[in-house]
């Protein structure tokens, strides 16, 4: 099943990637992004889940369209129902042969910051509130969770003071670990049960999330991939090839009343440190200093944001939820496919920036 013509989100942006286009619309840049899936050894039904870019704001990352084609018996877009988290859910009957499936999704971004001045109205409504601070399987905001927070976030009395604390208590006490799978689950209970702070971003802006979430300061994980190099000079902060296949990233952002909604990045902080060359930099070293401060109210829009929602339930599926969908999934004969793992599941993406 192809569908092969591209959905335009807006008139305005439908043709970004032109030069007439980005001159009208100064300091965006537009990007294509392409996954193709490949059900090795299928059985019986095959099924597969390719996040799709869900964050449309037009402030700092519009979505202009996704298409796709291959062998397909029945490709559709579906969504989680809560977050609304967007995906290609593509179905093969019993019996195809080498199912596979190409997507393509466009975006712009541009940078983004925050001004941290105050703005009438930026304030969230009860419910809001509510679910932005509630717990999730693996992001609880009771026990050592809470009382961690309080202590990260001791005298802090304002949200924009609670998170900055809760940040600076992060980047000082966790580190990144390279041997943890993928960008790791966010299981920050066990993290902190286990006095390991290690992680990768999955774990680290997760922990950031819940801390904020246990006293009471509205907070959310971002998930998506990087897309290109960064134009700060930071060559781990971004993607040297059209290969993107591993460059999965998600960040984080809080609200802070009479501010709004403000981007941070912890995890991003500790990449640096471990990483950044001539790798393994002391905190104190002046290009994780200023990746300290930048980060805290910054995103470098080198990157696809795919969407917020945790614990997943796959539609179609009968198998568990997933802490987040920032990965491909897919099962045949009923049996989940591991995401991580190239000889259970092959996928690739790519990116290129986007032409007319």
């Amino acid at each position: 099943m192809d569908r092969r013509t591209f959905l335009k989100a807006s008139a305005a942006f439908g043709a970004l990637g032109s030069s007439a286009a980005l001159a009208a619309n100064p300091g965006w840049r537009s990007y294509e992004v392409t996954t193709r899936v490949e059900i090795a050894q299928p059985r019986g039904i095959s099924r597969a889940w390719v996040p799709l870019p869900s964050v449309d704001n037009g402030e700092w990352h519009k979505v202009l369209g996704n298409a796709w084609s291959g062998n397909a018996t029945r490709a559709q877009i579906e969504t989680d129902g809560k977050y609304g988290v967007q995906m290609l859910y593509a179905e093969w009957a019993d019996g195809s042969v080498n199912p596979s499936i190409e997507v393509t999704s466009r975006i712009a971004t541009r940078e983004r910051t925050a001004d941290f001045l105050p703005k009438r109205g930026a304030e969230l409504s009860a419910q809001e509130r509510a679910f932005y601070t509630e717990a999730t399987d693996y992001i609880p905001t009771d026990g050592i969770v809470r009382d961690t927070a309080l202590e990260a976030a001791q005298g802090a009395r304002s949200d924009m003071d609670k998170a900055r604390a809760i940040y600076e208590w992060v980047v000082d006490n966790t580190f990144r670990d390279p041997k943890t799978r993928g960008c790791g689950w966010g299981d920050i209970k066990a993290i902190l049960e286990s006095g390991n702070f290690g992680g990768k971003c999955g774990d680290l802006n997760a922990l950031f999330v819940g801390l904020c979430r246990a006293v009471g300061v509205p907070a959310r994980d971002v998930y998506g991939i990087r897309v290109a190099p960064s134009e700060h000079g930071y060559k781990s902060l971004g993607v040297g090839s059209p290969n993107i296949t591993r460059a999965q990233h998600c960040r984080a952002e809080f609200f802070a009343r009479g501010v709004g909604w403000v981007p941070v990045d912890p995890a991003d902080v500790r990449k640096v440190v471990l990483e950044e060359p001539p790798t393994n930099l002391p905190v104190s070293d002046p290009k994780v200093r200023a990746a300290r401060k930048r980060l805290f109210g910054s995103w470098e829009m080198n990157w696809l944001a795919y969407n917020t929602g945790h614990d997943i339930k796959l539609p179609h599926s009968s198998g568990p939820a997933v802490p987040y969908l920032m990965y491909v999934n897919a099962e045949s004969g009923g049996e989940r496919r591991d995401s991580l793992d190239p000889d259970s599941l092959r996928y690739t993406i790519t990116a290129k920036p986007a032409s007319a």
